[in-house]
């Protein structure tokens, strides 16, 4: 199936979950990432058992925190 991670578009095998994706895609501090799937956010709970469908957009997100 292809899909975009990244505003990339790929190809990864059909039943990828986000789990295996985020592992796939080597994302640092795995632990702290923010998922979407077309624009929709995945609770961090859920990552094992989502499965990305052809065609889906997947955006990895680091909310940062910082000022004075």
């Amino acid at each position: 199936m292809t899909i975009t991670v990244a505003g990339v578009k790929k190809e990864y095998a059909d039943g990828t979950t986000i789990s295996k994706l985020i592992e796939q895609e080597n994302v640092e501090t795995p632990q702290y990432v923010t998922v979407t799937i077309n624009d929709d956010f995945v609770e961090s709970g859920a990552f094992e058992t989502t499965v990305i469908k052809d065609g889906d957009s997947v955006e990895f997100l680091y909310f940062m925190g910082g000022g004075q």
